[in-house]
């Protein structure tokens, strides 16, 4: 559609980040141009996020902003792609009359058509699951830069009972490895120094006779200055091959985000997480003691169905025993069509905002114990961008998936450099960066 703009927001989790990726390829091949601007688009598209009933809640409202620019401009035509479009599609086009396309997570090659029939009037839905669209066969639309977000795998079979994923993103289905590391090579020559591997429940990846294990070590073998790190791992396919290819090549990083959810084994079997704490722990176990220096991290859902106070203090035990670097932290948000819907919202929710704040504040006084632990201590960090708060400062990520400061000076972004920590809080760490000439000594408290 020659000359026609496309807005793109994307809201939610990285998943998110790269099918936007695919769709700006998409509609890039067949001739559309992009803008940053919603009031000179034709074309308004949200990428949405159904993991929580507020991110719908803050889509449902944008799109009340864009019908309103829309009644400036007729002819713009409005569209909610991904796992919110699959999962409201009737309520969007038919009860709320937000939108003229919706498009599911593994519909997305029909959008240019639909777009064009939408300039001419009409409704359009595409919402089917696939068992086998993987978008292998394209290469996302990226503008340069240093991180990049790869996409190997697409759905989940783990069906925990409180989660939307395998309703609104379908089965389990991998890209072929060959792809993957070809679309990463492309990245590298590009300038591209960090990729992160995504899915679902990333080592569940099969490609054949190839394990996620496989997958992780071709990528890694591209070429010692990329670094390569992944997210979301499931406990239950966590492993020992997988631990030991982390420990084993220097530029897979040291940090593995292992979602727990709960410290309570009833809890654990309500949601169906396939694990107990004891095996968990033990896993836990073998990561610290494989992997040296390696930090973890996790995710966490305050006030599930009849979880008791009892339940939540061994959430809470948990985090002390293992000590996570970071973690995501949630109150429990029920959604249709999961198994843990049919369970009741039995917990009041300031309960669960109660149980949250614990959670939360126990997680960050021992983020700040740990990070001020690397106060003195020297770290290579890879330069990312300017700080959101000082253009007068960089910010960089350790191996370990620490964000750190630092003044700028003469390197760029792309560069690796080695920082010491002078000073840190529970979730940024403040450095300077070592040149020939000594240490550039700029002390200010500047967040990320």
């Amino acid at each position: 559609m020659k000359n026609k703009k496309v807005y793109i927001e994307t809201y939610g989790c990285q998943m998110n980040l790269a099918d936007s990726e695919v769709v700006s390829s998409l509609l890039h091949d067949d001739g559309y141009e992009f803008t940053r601007s919603l009031r000179d688009a034709d074309v308004a598209l949200v990428n949405t996020c159904s993991i929580r009933d507020h991110a719908e809640q803050r889509v449902i409202s944008r799109l009340g902003e864009f019908k309103r620019y829309k009644s400036n401009n007729p002819e713009m035509v409005i569209g909610v792609l991904g796992c919110m479009a699959e999962r409201l599609r009737s309520k969007l086009l038919d009860q709320l009359r937000l939108v003229d396309i919706v498009v599911g997570p593994d519909e997305y090659r029909k959008l240019p058509g639909l777009l064009g029939a939408a300039f001419d009037g009409e409704k359009g839905i595409a919402v089917k699951l696939s068992k086998v669209e993987n978008y292998d066969d394209i290469i996302p639309l990226r503008t340069d830069g240093v991180s990049a977000w790869v996409s190997v795998m697409r759905g989940c079979d783990k069906f925990c009972t409180f989660c939307v994923v395998p309703y609104t993103r379908g089965r389990e289905r991998s890209r072929t490895l060959h792809s993957v590391v070809r679309e990463i090579e492309q990245l590298f020559d590009r300038g591209f120094r960090e990729v992160t591997l995504l899915g679902q429940n990333v080592n569940s990846y099969r490609d054949g006779e190839h394990d996620f294990s496989d997958l992780l070590m071709s990528v890694a073998h591209i070429d010692p200055k990329l670094r390569v790190r992944f997210t979301t791992s499931h406990p239950q396919d966590m492993s020992d091959k997988l631990i030991r290819a982390i420990a084993d090549y220097d530029n897979i990083c040291s940090y593995v985000h292992l979602p727990v959810q709960s410290g309570s084994d009833y809890i654990l079997e309500l949601m169906n997480r396939t694990y107990t704490i004891d095996h968990y722990m033990k896993l836990v176990g073998k990561i610290t003691s494989t992997i040296p220096g390696v930090a973890l991290s996790t995710d966490i859902i305050a006030g599930f169905p009849t979880e008791t106070e009892e339940d939540h203090q061994a959430t809470l035990e948990i985090i002390k025993e293992v000590r996570f670097d970071g973690a995501f932290m949630f109150k429990y948000s029920p959604r249709e069509n999961t198994k843990a819907w049919n369970m009741g919202d039995d917990v009041p929710d300031e309960v669960k905002t109660r149980r949250l704040n614990e959670i939360i504040n126990l997680q960050r006084s021992i983020s700040l114990e740990i990070n001020k632990q690397t106060i003195g201590k020297s770290f290579e960090v890879l330069v990312e961008r300017t700080s959101k708060k000082s253009d007068s400062y960089f910010m960089g990520r350790t191996d370990t998936n620490k964000t750190v400061i630092f003044p700028e000076g003469d390197y760029n972004v792309g560069d690796y450099l080695n920082v010491k920590i002078y000073d840190a809080n529970s979730a940024t760490l403040f450095g300077h960066v070592v040149t020939r000439q000594g240490w550039v000594d700029v002390r200010i408290a500047v967040e990320a």
